[in-house]
């Protein structure tokens, strides 16, 4: 069992940043973000294999960032240019099953989560 703690979210003006951080009890070959707002469904972010291989949503792709610190067993997404549809709840999820590139942002294929951490921007 591993648990996720994030943190790091907050209110902040269009066109502001953030730094997320998830720090995990132990360590996950897969990790990634994840993000909800009311009535929509929980869509990927940004994830990251082991090997540091990263993968992006289209819509956040050179505005975010996502990277871990094995050492640390900490998952970071450093957001930049935020626009109030960025508003949402932020999770961080993990999973050591094996999983290809491209699923990396499936919710589905992750067995752990935090309990989100709630990012509002403002226009």
């Amino acid at each position: 069992q591993v648990q996720l703690v994030e943190s790091g979210g907050g209110s902040v003006q269009a066109g502001g940043s953030l730094r997320l951080s998830c720090v995990a009890s132990g360590y996950s070959y897969n990790m990634g973000w994840f993000r909800q707002s009311p009535g929509k469904e929980r869509e990927g972010v940004g994830g990251v294999a082991g090997n540091g291989q990263p993968r992006y949503a289209d819509s956040v792709k050179g505005q975010f960032t996502v990277s871990r610190d094995n050492a640390k067993n900490t998952l970071y997404l450093q957001m930049n240019s935020l626009k109030p549809e960025d508003s949402a709840m932020y999770y961080c999820a993990a999973t050591n099953r094996v999983l290809g590139w491209r699923s990396l942002l499936l919710a589905s294929q992750y067995n752990y989560w935090g309990q989100g951490t709630q990012v509002t921007v403002s226009s």
